[in-house]
């Protein structure tokens, strides 16, 4: 039986290994402010609530606002899963086509705050946000001062590995042991919902395992021959690297494009040369996922190896590390912190996880 453990994996900088860190010993040390790719056209058949909530995650939210509302669940929308753990402000939206608005002054979830309510004509369908900004507080950091300075200056100006998270995993590595029965021994999951995340966790370990050795090759900000690149941005432009391209490394260096890795599936290899090289020895051991992840029809994508937190921003009080910045959609804040510190996560303290900070996704990826 494959083992699996997050810790064997690079980071690009070891300095992080030299400091710790607490993170959510209270809600408000966590702070996620969702960012949709439009603003709501104020008419139209859907109610458009911007919500800030306190201990809840977004699935229980929506069914809370149908339930209020007086419509089936399918008729809510929103963007992207929200952590539970922190203080969380997204937009749902409602079908109220042949429904009368209810007064939603007095909707009244546990630690919920409607902050603004518009309309729209169409549902806040999932994956459909540009990013999020972060405001998060470290407490009780250890390590010397110019180290912390140094590293988040170099998560300033280089970025951090794309990783990713841990808790796509799930719980011990849940999901990855069940990818394994099911792509060796033939033991699918059951449900529907619960194929998908296991397809995409098997999916994810493969990339983090490229992403990887390519930190430990020094090449994961560089042009590899054969490459493919995605353009800052976006999540399904991306294009072959031209080695005689002498503009790539300038567009690299200015966060304008990010080499890539694979997301396994059908059809032919994207890279060539060298970067396909590099993939196949690392996957070498891992035909049989590959294999598994074809036969249920996924398609080959590429996800960015680097992640650049933009509008970064850090303020040090006592013990206590204030940081801000904004990341993109489908990226982790984890992928940030492991890069600064050991983070302990206090709302994990009864599991005793002092691994990097499990955050829920902002957006459901394949």
């Amino acid at each position: 039986m494959r083992q699996f453990d997050f810790s064997i994996l690079a980071h690009a900088n070891p300095d992080a290994l030299l400091c710790r860190a607490k993170i959510r010993q209270q809600a408000a040390d966590f702070q996620v402010n969702e960012c949709i790719p439009f603003e709501p056209q104020g008419q139209g058949g859907h109610v458009m609530l911007l919500i800030e909530k306190i201990g809840s995650n977004s699935d229980w939210l929506a069914k809370q606002l149908a339930r209020f509302a007086g419509v089936a669940d399918v008729a809510i929308g929103y963007a992207g899963m929200k952590d539970r753990h922190a203080v969380t402000t997204q937009w749902f939206s409602i079908n109220l086509e042949g429904y009368d608005e209810p007064d939603w002054t007095l909707f009244d979830a546990d630690n919920c705050r409607i902050k603004r309510v518009t309309r729209h004509n169409k549902k806040l369908k999932r994956g459909v946000l540009t990013g999020n900004f972060f405001h998060l507080t470290l407490r009780d950091i250890e390590g010397a001062r110019a180290i912390w300075e140094q590293s988040l200056d170099t998560v300033k100006r280089a970025g951090v590995p794309n990783y990713f998270a841990e808790q796509r995993f799930g719980h011990h590595y849940g999901n990855l042991d069940k990818a394994q029965r099911w792509m060796v021994e033939g033991k699918k999951p059951k449900q529907r919902q619960q194929r998908s995340i296991v397809l995409s966790a098997a999916r994810s370990w493969l990339f983090n395992l490229v992403l990887s050795e390519r930190i430990m090759q020094n090449n994961w900000t560089k042009q590899l021959s054969g490459d493919v690149m995605q353009l800052a941005g976006t999540r399904a432009s991306y294009f072959e690297a031209d080695d005689n391209d002498d503009s790539i490394q300038s567009r690299l260096e200015q966060f304008d494009i990010h080499p890539t890795g694979p997301l396994w599936g059908r059809g032919q290899a994207l890279t060539h040369s060298a970067s396909l090289d590099l993939e196949t020895a690392v996957l070498n051991d891992w035909t049989d996922w590959q294999q598994g992840l074809e036969r249920v029809g996924l398609k080959q994508e590429r996800r960015a190896l680097r992640l650049h937190p933009e509008q970064l921003e850090w303020s040090f009080e006592d013990t206590n590390l204030h940081l801000s910045f904004f990341l993109p959609a489908g990226s982790y804040a984890t992928a940030v912190l492991r890069e600064l510190a050991i983070i302990t996560d206090a709302s994990e303290r009864n599991s005793g996880s002092t691994s990097a900070l499990s955050i829920e996704k902002a957006e459901k990826e394949s």
